[in-house]
């Protein structure tokens, strides 16, 4: 579960799309959370689609891989302006450098995590941050133990010096991975500094000031929502198996409504994807 403090709402930069909500000069536009969430899981599946060499996709093929309605997948990219022809599709290379710009991603991200621990380390050797514009440039920890360690060619410093490193590192995000009794202070040293974008994967909410955007992520409650969803596929699986045909004959019965996607859709997202239904989304 991913929450979210939004004191000005969401913003489109540096894309042209004349409507009722753009600026005056036409480059900055309000984006809804849920069509904020979708573009990251778009720009996604377009990295995957661009590695196979795909050059054009439609909006059937691209909202089916994106586990999506074309109908909103056609009204969210409607934020970025005109960008797919009809009849032809959306220029994959061109559509992700939209999307990019959209996310702010064109400019890049400069990311100190707090906390070196197993999640830390884990996060910090993840090579995918880079391929989307984040770059990890400082680790802190409080343990001695860890203060001075090599994590994916990076120094683990003490958190003392948080402030003033992320202010030489000129940090945009802070990633706080720390226990949850040391979030809050880490939360607000980062917030000290100037960071003004923070990830959180401690389990309480924490307090920030109105410019500050924060995003909790909760894994406890991604696993129980997957463990709801195991249980609703389970009992629709069974509610859709033939009933056995009894001495008078009766014609087995089939569940109503169900749909399913093409092999080649299916693939790629769920094994090569993740899971991005109803906009939460976690890398794999």
């Amino acid at each position: 579960m991913t929450e979210q403090h939004q004191p000005h709402g969401f913003t489109a930069r540096g894309v042209a799309g004349a409507d009722s909500t753009s600026r005056s000069d036409g480059t900055v536009r309000d984006l809804p959370q849920a069509t904020v969430t979708r573009l990251a899981t778009y720009l996604r599946v377009l990295g995957v689609m661009a590695d196979d060499g795909t050059l054009i996709v439609s909006s059937e093929e691209l909202a089916t891989a994106a586990g999506v309605g074309s109908a909103k997948l056609r009204k969210d990219l409607s934020f970025l302006g005109p960008n797919g022809v009809r009849g032809v599709g959306y220029d994959v290379t061109r559509l992700r450098a939209r999307i990019e710009s959209a996310l702010g991603l064109d400019q890049g991200h400069r990311v100190v995590l707090v906390g070196a621990g197993h999640l830390g380390q884990a996060l910090a050797r993840y090579g995918g941050f880079g391929r989307r514009g984040f770059t990890m440039v400082g680790l802190f920890d409080r343990d001695p133990a860890r203060i001075g360690t090599d994590v994916d060619g990076l120094e683990v410093r003490d958190v003392a010096e948080l402030e003033r490193a992320s202010r030489e590192l000129a940090a945009t995000i802070g990633v706080v991975a720390t226990p949850d009794g040391a979030a809050q202070e880490v939360c607000d040293r980062l917030v000290a500094a100037g960071v003004r974008c923070i990830l959180s994967f401690a389990s309480a909410s924490l307090d920030v000031p109105p410019h500050v955007e924060i995003r909790r992520v909760d894994l406890a409650v991604e696993m129980q929502v997957l463990s709801f969803r195991s249980a609703r596929n389970t009992e629709a699986e069974h509610n859709s198996e033939p009933a056995a045909v009894g001495l008078g004959g009766a014609a087995p019965r089939r569940a109503t409504g169900s749909s399913s996607r093409g092999a080649s859709a299916a693939q790629l997202s769920s094994a090569q994807l993740g899971s991005t239904k109803n906009g939460s989304v976690i890398a794999p």
